[in-house]
Parts: C-alpha cells; sequence; structure tokens
C-alpha cells in the first residue's frame, strides 16, 4: 500500500513540476515580446549591470535577439528557474554587483578628492611664491612653476587612467564570475565569453529572469 501511495505522490509532483515548468515557459515566451527595452553589452562588449538599458536597440536587432532565444532555449531556462535558485542566485549577483559598483566608485572619489586638493596646494604654493619674488625673477620662477604644474597635471591623468584601467578590469573579472556562477547553476547560453553578441543574449537571459522574479513578487511563485 505505501509502494503505491509513494508512486502517487511522485505523479502529483511531476505533475505538479510540469504545470509549473509550463507556466514559466509561457510567461518567459510572453517576456520575449517585451524586450524592445532590452539589455545590451556596453563598450567593448562589457555588461551593464543593472540590466537595462536606456535606448531601445533597432528593430533588426530586436529581432534577432528574440530568433535567438528559441523555444528550446526557454524551456531549459524555464527547467532551470523550477526550484527558485536560481532567482536567488541572480539577486545575490546584483547584490554583490551594486557593492563593487559602489567600491569602486568610491575609490575613484577619492582620487579625485585627492587630485583637486593637491591642485589647491600648489596653486596656493604658486601664489605665495610669486607674491615673495621679486619682479625681475619673476619671469624664471613662472617658468619653473609652468613645469611643475605640467608635471602634477601629468602625474594626474596617469593616476586617474591606473584607476580607471583598475575599474574596468575589476568589472570584467565580476561579469566572468558571474557568468561562470549562473554557468555551474545550469542556466541555459551562460559560459564565460566575451563576445559581444552572446553577451547581449545573457543580458536578455537575465532581463527576463529579472522581470519574472519581479513578477513572482507581486502575485507569487505559483501564479506566473
Amino acid at each position: 500500500m505505501e509502494r503505491y501511495t509513494g508512486a502517487f505522490e511522485e505523479a502529483v509532483d511531476g505533475a505538479r513540476q510540469q504545470e509549473r515548468h509550463y507556466q514559466l515557459l509561457s510567461a518567459l515566451q510572453s517576456l520575449v515580446k517585451e524586450l524592445p527595452r532590452c539589455a545590451a553589452a556596453g563598450r567593448n562588449g562589457r555588461l551593464k549591470w543593472p540590466w537595462s538599458c536606456p535606448r531601445s536597440p533597432r528593430p533588426s536587432a530586436r529581432s534577432s535577439f528574440q530568433q535567438r532565444l528559441s523555444y528550446t532555449m526557454l524551456s531549459d531556462l524555464a527547467l532551470a528557474l523550477l526550484d527558485g535558485t536560481v532567482f536567488e542566485i541572480v539577486q545575490g549577483l546584483l547584490e554583490i554587483q551594486h557593492l563593487t559598483e559602489k567600491s569602486l566608485y568610491n575609490q575613484r572619489l577619492r582620487l579625485q578628492n585627492e587630485h583637486r586638493v593637491l591642485r589647491q596646494a600648489l596653486r596656493q604654493k604658486h601664489q605665495e611664491a610669486q607674491q615673495a619674488c621679486r619682479p625681475h625673477n619673476l619671469p624664471v620662477l613662472q617658468a619653473a612653476q609652468q613645469r611643475e604644474l605640467e608635471a602634477v597635471e601629468y602625474r594626474i591623468r596617469e593616476e586617474q587612467r591606473a584607476m580607471d584601467q583598475k575599474i574596468v578590469l575589476e568589472l570584467d573579472r565580476k561579469v566572468a564570475d558571474q557568468q561562470s556562477t549562473l554557468e555551474k547553476a545550469g542556466v541555459a547560453g551562460f559560459y564565460v565569453t566575451t563576445n559581444p553578441q552572446e553577451l547581449t543574449l545573457q543580458m536578455n537571459l537575465l532581463e527576463l529572469i529579472r522581470k519574472l522574479q519581479q513578477r513572482g513578487c507581486q502575485v507569487g511563485k505559483t501564479a506566473l
């Protein structure tokens, strides 16, 4: 009797999973049609988080994105989303991304403030030196100050360039980590790549997951 009961429960669970998969797949197919505001790969093919873009892609590009989101890919995505784990992973990645961006922004802001203080100190130093300088020595002093100013500005540009390179590399590493995490979670379409077309596809998939997650928060996971 217990064997039959167990088999019946397994059949019910299977039917529920199948219904859940159908609901997710139907929701994904509907959301694909709403991708005119889909995310797009940024300059140099880098992902841009959070997953949104201010301008819509060209209709031809939008159609191409939608064509790549085939029934099989959407079905595989729906399967990966069944137990809700991927939603939690995506939310965690988004939170980590925000913390990373905030940290990098603060680092660059601190550097800019240091440069501002440096320029102010140099300007004050030059003014005081000029005030104490004898008139016939002023041209020589001004020439030396100009060389010092140019050296400081060069240093500032180099430090800003190094900071920007650090930010780009850090964000690229973060994207690769995110791609690897989602690949290991079994999310269709995800693997480590820098190909702009593949990045755009991945961002479309993330946009679908994000919208499903929002809808799920509003009406519950069983009523997509």
